[in-house]
This record gives structure tokens, sequence and C-alpha cells, in this order.
């Protein structure tokens, strides 16, 4: 970590974390300056994509989960330089600020960028995508809300469709079993990019709330 990403964490992290006294609840302003939909990001990484998001759609409240502290520096110094008020961050499990925080049907999307795939069978445990997770998801998940995930493993891609399309509450938006193509308010990150020049692949699933 560098100083710089030290010192956001230091002085920046208060004033844009999420409460721990907020519940996260369908219509409400959310600790935000106002209502408007509201849009999860787990696992931001580098804050990259999450930057371009509240920068282009200012129409949006944002809330980022990380815990790699480098990470939630490097974002928060974004957020301060470009003056973003409409994103708040937590800094802790994605999936305990999910079932504490979060009422039933609040978030409009949940977006979940290149997760561990946890390749090692004997890991396989540790992925973030399973059974429990979708079902929170389709409860958190307004009805019509979106979750969109994005993978460069694709046994990963093989093992999040075949749990997606277990859950009933979820609609799989490309066909059943089928992956999306990439929606441009994705943009393609430093990483990803240095992955396809490899001849990495990358999927994109999407799956709606429905009632």
């Amino acid at each position: 970590m560098t100083n710089a990403q030290r010192d956001a964490l230091d002085t920046l992290l208060n004033d844009y974390r999420v409460s721990s006294d907020v519940r996260v609840a369908p219509g409400d302003a959310n600790g935000f300056e106002r209502p408007a939909p509201l849009w999860l990001e787990i696992g931001f990484g580098n804050g990259e994509l999450l930057t371009h998001l509240a920068t282009t759609m200012p129409g949006v409240n944002f809330i980022g989960s990380e815990v790699y502290p480098p990470g939630m520096g490097r974002l928060l110094r974004a957020l301060k330089h470009n003056e973003i008020g409409h994103v708040q961050v937590v800094m802790d499990d994605a999936v305990t600020f999910l079932h504490t925080q979060v009422v039933d049907g609040a978030l409009d999307r949940v977006l979940l960028m290149f997760p561990d795939p946890w390749p090692k069978k004997r890991h396989h445990k540790r992925r973030i995508v399973n059974a429990e997770f979708a079902a929170l998801l389709a409860r958190k998940l307004a009805v019509g809300g979106v979750f969109h995930a994005a993978t460069d493993w694709e046994p990963y891609k093989e093992h999040m469709l075949e749990v997606l399309e277990a859950c009933p509450q979820l609609r799989n938006m490309a066909g059943a079993s089928e992956c999306a193509q990439r929606p441009d308010y994705r943009t393609i990150t430093h990483f990803e990019n240095r992955g396809l020049k490899l001849g990495h692949g990358v999927w994109d699933l999407m799956y709606q709330r429905i009632e």
C-alpha cells in the first residue's frame, strides 16, 4: 500500500463509509443526498470501474464493497479528487453487509466483477457464488433488478451458470444457460485488457429478479 493510499484510508474512509446504523431500504435516500436507483459492486478491486460508473451515471447511487486496503485507498482518493458524492463504501464482507444492513428489495443492480475463482477443487467451497448467495441476491434485488457477474475463468463461468440457473427468482437475460454481451457500462479495465492480450476469454452473466 502506498503512502497516499494509507493516508486516504486514515482521512477519508469515515467520510464515505456506509454508517453502521443505516438500513439500506427501497425508495429511501440511504444516507445519500437524494433517493436514486442503487447499485452495489461487490469486490471493486482498485475501483476503476466504480469510479467510471459514478462519473458517467450521476443519477445512480453506488455502494462499493472491498476488503483489500490498497484498493479501498485508491478508490477513496479518486472519489475525493473527482468530487464524487454519490458513492459510499463498505470495508467488510459483502455477504455480511447484505444480511445485516440491506433490506429485501433495496438494490437495483449488483455487480460482481472477476471474483476469485478458487480453481483448486478443495477450495471451491470458498467461492462467493453458491446457492445460498443466489437466494440472498434474489431477496435483496428489487423486482426487475439485475445481478451482473463477469469472469475470465471458464470453469467458474460454468459453475455460476449452474448455480444461478437453479435459483427460481432469477431469470437469465440472455436465455437459459447462455452468457450475455458485455454491456456498455462495463468498461474494460487495465487488468482485463492485459488478459485479453494474452488470449484469455471473458464471460458476462446477467440475471434479472422476477416475481
